[in-house]
């Protein structure tokens, strides 16, 4: 078997330097528009899972108020394993317990956690405290 050598028409034997940039360039357009595209998407499931814990903690919250003659809590850590099987959730960016964190209340008669959102608008409940920005909120439903 004889190996043939293929040869490139007279005067075109590589690329040219304004074609090897252009190319770079593009590949560095589309590796920019990836990594924010990714990083919107990794605060927006943080949203995400914020939101749906918080309504997970507001539900237990419930429960007990139904379980224990109409009162809440006296504390935001008062929830037992009977109504948190896992605990008190974290924020899933900092890691601090949401009853742990500076913006909730908690007594016999009222409960309220805001954590802040990355992306989305939070909701129209208003916030525990004076602090501004975009929050999620959840408040004693009774």
């Amino acid at each position: 078997m004889v190996l043939k050598k293929i040869s490139l028409p007279a005067g075109r034997q590589a690329f040219s330097l304004i074609e090897l940039l252009v190319v770079i360039a593009l590949i560095g357009i589309l590796v920019a528009i990836a990594t924010v595209s990714y990083t919107t998407i990794q605060k927006k499931s943080r949203d995400s899972r914020r939101v749906s814990e918080l309504k997970a903690v507001q539900q237990a919250i419930e429960q007990y108020y139904a379980n224990n003659q109409s009162t809440y809590p006296g504390s935001c850590s008062a929830l037992d394993i009977t109504y948190l099987p896992n605990g008190m959730p974290s924020d899933p960016q900092t890691g601090v317990r949401y009853d742990d964190a500076s913006i909730s209340s908690c007594s016999t008669g009222a409960y309220c956690f805001c954590v802040p959102m990355e992306v989305n608008s939070g909701n129209a409940v208003t916030n525990c405290s004076t602090e501004s920005g975009l929050f999620y909120c959840i408040r004693n439903v009774q």
